[in-house]
């Protein structure tokens, strides 16, 4: 009922609103969602907003390019979050857009486009949606038609080309505008292509690699730019995106590399190490936020993706792709090594003996350091699971056994600290000898972690005992 309630107030407050200020919250939330931007309640406030505009007005209010997210609905399952300079092939960054959207509305098409924009704008006020899409797609095909005729031309006229370029204003303005010419003029292909796709594929592998080529081959025809739309499309259905390269070696009827080069599909590799280079960006922001949940799965992706380029192709490594990958598992390296090699001094620095001068009946740990010091602990020994393929596979082993080496060795001197402790320090051991319990079941497991508990309350017991005596 709060929810019920919560939704009745803001219908009122949107009510209560002048047209001229619900103009705007439209204006706000439609460049939002050109976007990409999740904001909580967007499509209900949306729909209230509208439905508000078709009972007061007869005309649609003005609106900031309502019809920008139909018209690059086709492109989005190959949109990508990335700013980087790197290209993925066949990929355009969201954020590039609204550059590509002022582009056409601006330089390619303006008549039709302000036509289009007061076609769907209108359709959408009366709740139209089905109007609205068709639209749309006879200005994608008019687009489409133009960017054809606009590439092709600036491809033998190299001002043209520098003037286009910068009128596109987009970190990849070249590939964007071809991206943006090859999805367009693809889109029904495309689609069909995506609807006759499992919902998601476990295994690329026997008759359903097979069919999946068989289908990529149809779809593309002798269109060989279309390639990388087509094997992105199966990608993303892929549990194990780095299994795309399977296409290639299919196509090459060889695992070598030079012979997937060859194929339509060689470009499956290009993909699959974008793609890896992207889950690398993921980790090294993942590390920058701190290790949480999303690290572990960064690294098994990013060595699922290298073993899986390392066992599926002959990859010599003085090839392009071969440097390339060779790049990317050093990148992971230096970014994981820093981490690694801190985990032992963060440790010691935890849990190491303080003299009982140092130690005041106000002392403690802070709890945040220990979280903190048992979440990397946790990291290192995900890092150990894949450290082969990650190439971090000595210096790994090598902390990882003295870590090991440390707390066997150490805990015994935490249990005799307690034992001896006075009333101004038994606080302080005992906090210490917890985050050691912590911390070894984390590295030997419950039972070892359990049975230091043990001996810490015998030691507990111990000190108490003498205490009394003494007293």
């Amino acid at each position: 009922m709060a929810g019920a309630d919560t939704i009745e107030r803001l219908k009122a407050y949107l009510r209560e609103l002048s047209p001229q200020a619900r103009d705007l919250l439209i204006a706000e939330f439609e460049r939002s969602l050109l976007r990409g931007e999740d904001l909580a309640g967007t499509e209900l406030v949306l729909d209230e907003l509208r439905r508000l505009a078709r009972e007061e007005a007869a005309e649609a209010p003005p609106r900031v390019d309502p019809s920008a997210r139909l018209f690059f609905k086709p492109l989005e399952p190959f949109l990508i979050e990335s700013e980087g300079q790197h290209r993925h092939p066949g990929r355009i960054a969201r954020s590039s857009l609204e550059n590509l959207w002022n582009w056409v509305r601006r330089d390619i098409l303006p008549d039709d486009a302000k036509l289009v924009d007061e076609k769907v704008a209108a359709a959408l006020v009366t709740g139209d949606e089905a109007k609205a899409e068709h639209f749309i797609r006879v200005f994608q095909d008019r687009v489409a038609a133009a960017l054809t005729e606009s590439l092709r031309t600036a491809a033998s006229d190299s001002k043209m080309r520098r003037r286009m370029l910068a009128q596109i204003g987009t970190p990849h303005p070249g590939e964007d505008a071809a991206a943006l010419k090859v999805v367009l003029k693809a889109r029904d292909g495309l689609d069909t292509l995506a609807s006759r796709l499992p919902v998601q594929v476990p295994n690329l592998a026997s008759g359903q690699l097979d069919e999946c080529k068989a289908l990529i081959e149809k779809t593309c025809g002798h269109d060989g730019d279309l390639y990388p739309y087509t094997l992105l499309t199966v990608m993303n259905r892929l549990a194990a995106p780095w299994q795309l390269i399977r296409l290639g070696v299919r196509a090459a009827g060889s695992d070598t590399a030079a012979r997937v080069a060859e194929t339509p599909f060689g470009v499956s590799v290009t993909i699959v190490l974008s793609e890896l280079e992207r889950q690398v960006d993921e980790l090294r922001k993942d590390l920058r936020k701190g290790r949480g949940d999303t690290v572990g799965a960064s690294l098994k992706a990013i060595h699922d993706s290298a073993r899986g380029l390392r066992t599926e192709l002959d990859l010599p490594v003085n090839s392009t792709w071969g440097r390339s990958l060779s790049a990317l598992r050093g990148q992971t390296a230096d970014m994981l090594r820093l981490e690694i090699e801190s985990m032992p001094g963060r440790v010691r620095r935890l849990l190491r003996p303080r003299p009982a001068a140092d130690i005041g009946p106000s002392s403690l740990i802070d709890p945040k350091e220990v979280a903190e010091t048992e979440a990397l602990v946790s990291f290192v020994g995900n890092c150990r699971n894949f450290a082969s393929e990650l190439a971090i596979n000595e210096m790994t082993q090598r902390t990882c056994a003295e870590l090991q080496q440390y707390l066997d060795s150490g805990t015994q001197g935490l249990l005799e600290a307690l034992r001896q402790a006075g009333p101004g320090e038994r606080a302080f051991r005992q906090q210490q000898l917890d985050a050691a319990v912590r911390l070894c079941g984390t590295v030997f497991g419950r039972e070892y972690a359990a049975q230091l508990a043990k001996a810490g309350e015998a030691a507990a017991i111990i000190q108490r005992k003498a205490q009394s005596k003494s007293a």
